[in-house]
């Protein structure tokens, strides 16, 4: 009887409180073929790109904007020096200034984007031919936008000048006069930036419920009624993509500044991510440039924090 219930006790106790490698192995996280691993394993390619691409070239940003270095040379430490200059540098407050302009003209297009979804998604005859033609800014290449729109606002040969002529005006000079350059270009940068904010709600339109709208009418619910409270929460994945694409569209703007004016006239059309380029490349200050690109990635980082604490605490409450 001892002997049978020694035996009983010790396999009791290796069942309740597995040890070793064989225990671990077969009841552990890591036993093989577990959920665990599988998932490890189809994460660890994108979070090793992810380390490579993204979270390694923020670090070393960080700490070349400590030193001061002309990209060739050795680096010299500078401490928080690139950091206090550029506080001081009243260049950064026109980019950044221009920066919000951009913000503020870039908050237009999801509203737009949507309102030409609403009008294109009707079962219309010619329709496809329409959808086509409003895909079209977001398939041309940027540098091509801004050849257009360069032209356009010719004051001499462009097509606006004939349309001031015909209000018997002259055409002004929006790319030469500081108090317009920004605004000629943030039309032209939302062009496309519209025509991408419409493919995101036609795709979130195909996904709307149509028992959800039927229900509705019959519940009452009819015209902007319907769309504001049946169909606008339907697309609320839509619309958070939308806005967050806007804004760091807006806030990381460089290849149409770069194509129209170069930064000018006179640096007021630039902004943080062309001041960072302009430092860089061109006066070979590659610790002040990286002090720009860590402001720029500060700014980007807390306004994503805040945008999805906000979504996210919307959700919890719904």
């Amino acid at each position: 009887m001892t002997a049978a219930g020694n035996e009983h006790g010790r396999r009791a106790r290796e069942i309740a409180l597995p040890s070793g490698a064989g225990s671990q192995a077969t009841f552990g996280p890591w036993r093989p073929g577990s959920d665990f691993l599988t998932s490890l394993a189809l994460l660890a390619p994108a979070a090793i790109l992810f380390t490579v691409v993204i979270i390694i070239p923020i670090l070393q940003s960080m700490w070349i904007s400590l030193h001061d270095w002309d990209g060739l040379g050795e680096p010299r430490w500078v401490g928080l020096a690139n950091y206090v200059e550029l506080f001081g540098d009243p260049q950064f407050y026109v980019s950044l200034r221009n920066n919000l302009i951009w913000l503020a003209v870039f908050l237009l297009a999801p509203p737009l984007g949507l309102a030409l979804a609403m009008l294109i998604n009707q079962p219309l005859r010619w329709m496809g031919i329409a959808k086509s033609l409003f895909f079209v800014p977001l398939v041309l290449a940027p540098v091509t936008v801004g050849v257009v729109f360069t032209w356009f606002y010719d004051p001499a040969f462009g097509l606006l000048a004939p349309i001031a002529r015909a209000f018997g005006t002259t055409a002004p000079a929006i790319l030469s006069d500081p108090s317009l350059v920004t605004w000629g270009i943030v039309v032209a940068a939302i062009w496309p930036q519209t025509a991408l904010c419409m493919i995101l709600y036609l795709a979130g339109l195909t996904n709307v419920d149509e028992d959800l709208i039927g229900a509705g009418r019959i519940d009452g619910a009819h015209g902007f009624s319907l769309f504001r409270h049946v169909v606008l929460p339907q697309l609320r994945g839509a619309t958070f993509i939308a806005f967050a694409v806007s804004v760091v569209g807006a806030l990381r703007s460089f290849d149409l500044i770069a194509v129209m004016t170069q930064g000018g006239p006179f640096g007021s059309s630039s902004v943080l991510a062309y001041q960072m380029y302009e430092q860089s490349i061109f006066s070979y200050r590659l610790g002040y440039g990286a002090a720009i690109a860590v402001v720029l990635f500060l700014i980007v980082a807390v306004f994503i924090a805040w945008y999805l604490r906000r979504v996210l605490g919307e959700e919890a409450r719904n």
